[in-house]
């Protein structure tokens, strides 16, 4: 334990200003948290105020929130922790300064998984940020998944570079990562164990002061910087590993003729002492940011920690064998397509599609990694005309989404649903058919959230992932 940063922590007193870096789908909420803490005076969010993002800084000004999909709570608390002066986003960097807790949540890709090479490019440079206007005394936690050892490593290297100030002497320093879902930030930053990692046991407490404030039943967990490095990476890794195990169990079923759902409930029953069961939901591909490249975080830790590794690793590690499967599932329902236009005597060039579904969960507008994407690129290579509806998704590069999904399905050959947004889950199969104006309309439900048999007697060609009860049935005209 350093004595020396004790001693400045304890001259600089409790905290109560805080800075956020990133204003995205955690720093959003969890500065909005922090401002709502009575034991916190006032937070600052920061965001670069760049012509694809800059536009936030106005809107979280107004107590709005920028995030497009359903958050319960989120702009309500924003209005009122804006209303209340205790809350306000800035471009100015340099009123770190003022802060006596500073958290990062920058977005750390992988911009190819083949050589396991984390771009940390936006990532460097928010630490940058703030080195240049750290203080004595201040924390600095990294929410951002890393890989194993960059917060002791790399992110300590350059605090200190800028700074001129030393981590465990003169400042905290710890990893605490985010654990979130689009759809329930606040619940889920308030309710779940919060992992608390410093660089050593002063800054673990100064990090446990931090959170504890914003937990209503979820738990502080200490440990080191780096086991928090690797319990965020394989919490995700192993999520991973469960949704391939049943997308892989979805399609032996297909191949057998059954109902995945009906083997899953079956296999969810079995209760008891010493009996764990973990089935997850199989589906038409893994998006998000988190999923598609934690376990390759994972995998890197490893090997730059760990040295020459002997052991399956890599590509070949369960992990690696895991993220190959789920990335399979997209080249999946381009397969289901294929197959549910030949059975309707059509081929797939020239065939219009219409997409549903562009955010890669459900009623969120995040399209982060979206799984619907290769599936767009491989229909576009076959020769299909593709139109993409997503009512939450208002643009994305390259991709025009339409939110009139009556002028999506007019004229569709196939119906592919790609997100359980609770929009398609209320399709009406009559009103569909009728759109399409196609006497052997073909729908493909990578969700499992339509009425296979509704949509038969209408008429349709079914597919579904893991319907092997249904992929095959009669042909009603």
């Amino acid at each position: 334990m350093s004595k020396r940063l004790q001693s400045v922590i304890n001259a600089r007193g409790p905290i109560r200003n805080i800075g956020v870096v990133g204003m995205g789908y955690v720093g959003i909420p969890a500065a909005a948290l922090f401002a709502n803490a009575p034991e916190f005076e006032f937070v600052r969010g920061f965001q670069r105020d760049s012509a694809s993002s800059g536009y936030k800084i106005a809107m979280l000004n107004r107590g709005e929130s920028p995030l497009k999909g359903e958050e319960p709570g989120l702009e309500d608390l924003l209005g009122k922790v804006v209303g209340a002066g205790k809350f306000r986003c800035t471009s100015n960097f340099s009123e770190i300064a003022e802060c006596d807790a500073v958290t990062l949540a920058i977005q750390t890709p992988f911009l190819d998984p083949k050589d396991l090479i984390p771009d940390f490019s936006a990532l460097t440079e928010g630490l940058r940020n703030v080195g240049r206007h750290l203080t004595r005394g201040t924390l600095v936690v990294l929410e951002s998944t890393v890989t194993p050892g960059t917060t002791a490593g790399m992110a300590r290297e350059i605090l200190e570079t800028e700074s001129g100030l030393v981590a465990g002497e003169d400042f905290a320093l710890a990893h605490a990562p985010e654990r979130v879902m689009v759809g329930r930030l606040l619940r889920n930053i308030r309710e779940h164990d919060r992992i608390v990692g410093g660089i050593d046991d002063v800054s673990t407490r100064r990090a446990v002061e931090l959170y504890a404030p914003v937990l209503t039943t979820g738990k502080i967990i200490p440990m080191t910087a780096t086991a928090a490095e690797v319990t965020k990476t394989a919490e995700n890794a192993f999520r991973d590993l469960q949704i391939a195990a049943v997308n892989q169990l979805a399609l032996h079923c297909e191949a057998m003729g059954v109902n995945v759902y009906d083997v899953r409930a079956g296999i969810d029953s079995l209760k008891g002492e010493g009996i764990t069961r973990a089935v997850l939901w199989p589906g038409a591909g893994v998006g998000g940011h988190c999923l598609t490249k934690d376990s390759w975080h994972l995998e890197r830790g490893a090997q730059v920690l760990g040295g020459d590794l002997w052991y399956p690793h890599g590509a070949d590690s369960i992990f690696g064998v895991a993220r190959k499967i789920n990335d399979f599932m997209p080249r999946h329902m381009v397969h289901l397509t294929t197959e549910g236009l030949k059975r309707a005597g059509r081929p797939l060039e020239g065939a219009k599609i219409a997409l549903l579904g562009w955010a890669f969960i459900q009623n969120s507008d995040d399209t982060r990694n979206t799984p619907a994407e290769p599936y767009l690129a491989a229909m576009g290579d076959a020769g299909a005309e593709v139109k993409v509806h997503d009512p939450f998704v208002d643009e994305y590069p390259g991709v025009k989404i339409s939110h009139d999904l009556d002028e999506t399905l007019t004229g569709a050959d196939a119906v592919t649903i790609f997100t359980g947004h609770h929009h398609y889950a209320s399709l009406d199969p009559v009103r569909v058919k009728e759109l399409s104006g196609q006497e052997l309309p073909v729908i493909v439900d990578g969700r499992n959230i339509v009425d296979p048999d509704a949509f038969i007697r209408a008429g349709f060609i079914y597919k579904g992932i893991g319907r092997g009860d249904k992929n095959s049935h009669p042909i009603r005209r």
